[in-house]
């Protein structure tokens, strides 16, 4: 069932990566691996017999489906009359409620069409292609290249490779979600002695062909709740989400072949629509992502209409498995984590200069922009998070301690510690608007199976910041944020988009705040000048906010940006300040902002969209001298000294057991931004000859004349200094 709002979450939370192995099947038996010539362990094959549950549900489906088929020829032949359908050109197709598809509205367009479409949106909101209009419509006809056709494309794959897991497994299935690149199933087996296998993937993706092959329809059908859990009575799982989550009297299911699964739906036509279909990981993970709860194993999947699409998003992978962070990290010596402090890294020398150059980056522009760097506590009494209204809602995501009969817990953000800070005093609208920053070190109880290498840990550091300022600021205000952003990015090298996430359904404050905050936000995007998107109903409940996402060089797009209104945390403090008509109990508003996001995490972003060739600036091997020979090594190791004495990471190669051509080439694979190569000559004339890591040759420069060339190409931020030299 992919439709919870936990699968979310759940679909990061893993508990080991890497768990190979086969096990005996679920509650209906199983076999055992066998072993391939070459002794290797081989994967599973189909249960012989089938588990009995399968048979048991489809009997009931079928019986269900028989009345339902009925029931709709009847309405059919009973109330169908005449409707319009309107198309997205404004187009009005004339058609029959209870028997006009949306598919053969398609196909009165064109065939074509017809084929590629994957989905259809009805009245806003995707609908099976198969099922009847039941009104006057608009109709929208989706194909692969829209991302809500994507996430229902995953999801009938899903369904595919769910039907493979139950004839291979035999165990129950949980939910199965599409997720930003493909899919997965969650199974739980009776035995875990074992798990799912890699050596599992060749034979459940020849299954998923096999289905797929079949063309076997996807069929919706509304069944009561205490009729689904008899169907699903083998299934424990499936019956706490009829218990716990479905709060009215039907709900649905869909089939495809003997597969029947609960599912808001909707899905393709049928399985023949899924052209190009890979397994390519497997996991363990826990029900719902709570460690007191079952282990599941975890597939995942990839899919898509066109093979050619699937070679690229595996060349895509071999490319992105190339950059991984993790492995650059371990291979340029920058950080590493150990398991006596799961999800907090160790930055090494070289990872910690990045760490610091990005935070005085940061630093250098809030002296430009007007931000003043604070420094709170990293402990704070549960009360204060009482207050703020954390300990409701996150306090299971933060450390907590008894200290002298009280609780206390380590902070995982700064925003209340300075809500305190502005409230230590009587403060005036001639202050605002105060701009407070902090780098301080926050702490958030990740799961250990959640924790991704730097992208997911449990201690990090924010470029966080908070501006209290007055309602007819925010324009202003949020001007600057972006400029910042912008500013930042740019030397980077990352492109953003923008989306403006307004007033949900379920909101605090009054509606004409919220209208005159969202106007001003739009005045300042619009301002901006970048293209920007409005996302309606999607800000958070105490305020509109800004999405910022940026894309890397191998497209990929990350969200790092914060630029957030808070209404709510101003009154939750009783923060005020006296207005200019003397009004002592005027409401600051709050804007969260940060740029980098956790820093930890942006060097994960930075690491794997320069593969780990950092710019000039940024990098932690900036410069390699290389001696000529024994004789000029004294002459090397004073270069590389003066370098240093320079602010540069420097270091010079004295190894007796490698050749000049071997030192030059390890400098350039270790990308050393600059190699100087000194011999005789140069240190005659205190010069030294001057080469990149990308073999390009600028010849002969003195000492003075490098360091010079080379700092101001560090102050500008150049993300080509070796070409720009």
């Amino acid at each position: 069932m992919a439709d919870q709002a936990v699968v979310e979450k759940m679909s990061e939370m893993q508990v080991d990566e890497k768990k190979k192995g086969g096990t005996e099947g679920g509650k209906d038996g199983g076999k055992k691996k066998a072993k391939n010539a070459a002794g290797q362990s081989a994967g599973r094959a189909e249960l012989t017999p089938a588990p009995e549950y399968i048979d048991k549900r489809l009997s009931l489906y079928t019986k269900l489906k028989a009345e339902h088929d009925a029931l709709m020829a009847e309405r059919a032949a009973k109330d169908s009359r005449a409707i319009k359908v309107t198309l997205p050109d404004g187009k009005v197709v004339d058609a029959e409620s209870w028997k006009t598809t949306p598919y053969q509205v398609a196909c009165g367009i064109s065939q074509g069409l017809a084929d590629n479409t994957v989905i259809a949106k009805v009245n806003n909101g995707v609908w099976d292609l198969d099922r009847p209009l039941e009104e006057d419509c608009s109709l929208q006809l989706l194909k692969f290249d829209d991302e809500e056709a994507q996430a229902v494309y995953w999801h009938s794959s899903a369904h595919i490779l769910g039907e493979a897991m139950e004839k291979v497994y035999g165990g129950c299935l949980c939910y199965g979600p599409p997720i930003e690149n493909g899919f997965y199933y969650d199974m739980f087996l009776e035995s875990t002695a074992d798990g799912v296998s890699s050596n599992d993937f060749p034979g459940l993706e020849t299954l998923c062909k096999k289905i797929i092959k079949e063309k076997q329809p996807f069929e919706r059908l509304e069944i009561k709740k205490e009729t689904l859990l008899e169907m699903f009575k083998y299934n424990k799982f499936k019956c706490r989400i009829l218990n716990e989550k479905v709060t009215t009297p039907t709900t649905t299911v869909y089939r495809c072949g003997p597969l029947i699964d609960l599912c808001r739906g909707p899905h393709v036509r049928h399985t023949g629509k899924i052209k190009a279909l890979k397994i390519h990981k497997n996991s363990s993970t826990y029900w719902e992502g709570k460690a007191d709860m079952e282990t599941l194993q975890r597939i995942y999947g990839i899919s898509f209409p066109d093979p050619k699409m699937l070679k690229e998003w595996e060349k895509f992978q071999e490319e992105a498995k190339n950059r991984d962070h993790r492995k650059l990290g371990r291979e340029q010596d920058l950080f590493f984590f150990h398991d006596l402090s799961p999800g907090s890294c160790f930055f090494l020398p070289k990872g910690a200069f990045i760490y610091n150059s990005l935070i005085e980056f940061i630093q250098s522009e809030y002296r430009k922009r007007g931000f003043q760097q604070v420094v709170t506590p990293n402990i704070y009494n549960s009360k204060l998070w009482q207050t703020s209204g954390h300990w409701q809602h996150y306090s299971e995501n933060m450390f907590s301690f008894e200290v002298e009969k009280e609780t206390f817990a380590l902070k995982p953000m700064n925003c209340p510690g300075h809500c305190l800070m502005f409230d230590h005093r009587p403060r005036s609208w001639r202050e605002l608007p105060i701009r407070m920053a902090d780098f301080g070190v926050l702490h958030r109880n990740e799961l250990s199976g959640a924790l991704t290498g730097l992208t997911r840990v449990r201690r990090f550091q924010q470029d966080d910041a908070h501006i209290f300022c007055t309602m007819d600021q925010i324009e202003e205000e949020i001007k600057g944020c972006l400029d910042f952003l912008r500013t930042v990015y740019n030397v980077f090298g990352f492109s953003f988009k923008l989306n403006l996430s307004t007033r949900p359904e379920k909101y605090l404050g009054e509606p004409e705040v919220w209208e005159q905050a969202e106007k001003q936000l739009e005045n300042s995007l619009n301002e901006f000048g970048e293209k920007w998107v409005l996302n309606p109903g999607d800000g958070a409940f105490y305020g509109p906010k800004i999405d910022i996402q940026i894309k890397d060089a191998i497209g990929r797009y990350h969200q790092c940006a914060t630029i957030q209104l808070d209404f709510q945390l101003p009154i939750r403090f009783n923060l005020t300040y006296v207005s200019h008509d003397g009004d002592d109990k005027k409401r600051p508003v709050i804007i969260h902002r940060a740029i980098l996001g956790s820093v930890e995490r942006m060097i994960a972003i930075l690491t794997e969209n320069y593969g780990g060739k950092w710019p000039l600036w940024l990098s932690p091997n900036q410069v390699m001298v290389v001696p000529v020979g024994p004789t000029c090594e004294e002459y090397a190791q004073k270069v590389k000294q003066e370098f240093h004495s320079n602010g540069f990471m420097s270091e010079v190669d004295l190894d007796p057991g490698c050749t000049l051509n071997k030192k030059i080439r390890n400098a350039q694979l270790a990308q050393y931004n600059f190699i100087l190569v000194v011999g005789e000559k140069e240190k005659t004339s205190n010069t030294v000859n001057v080469r990149t890591r990308d073999n390009k040759v600028h010849g002969e420069r003195t000492v003075e004349e490098c360091i010079e060339r080379l700092q101001q190409l560090k102050t500008c931020k150049s993300r080509n200094a070796e070409e720009d030299f």
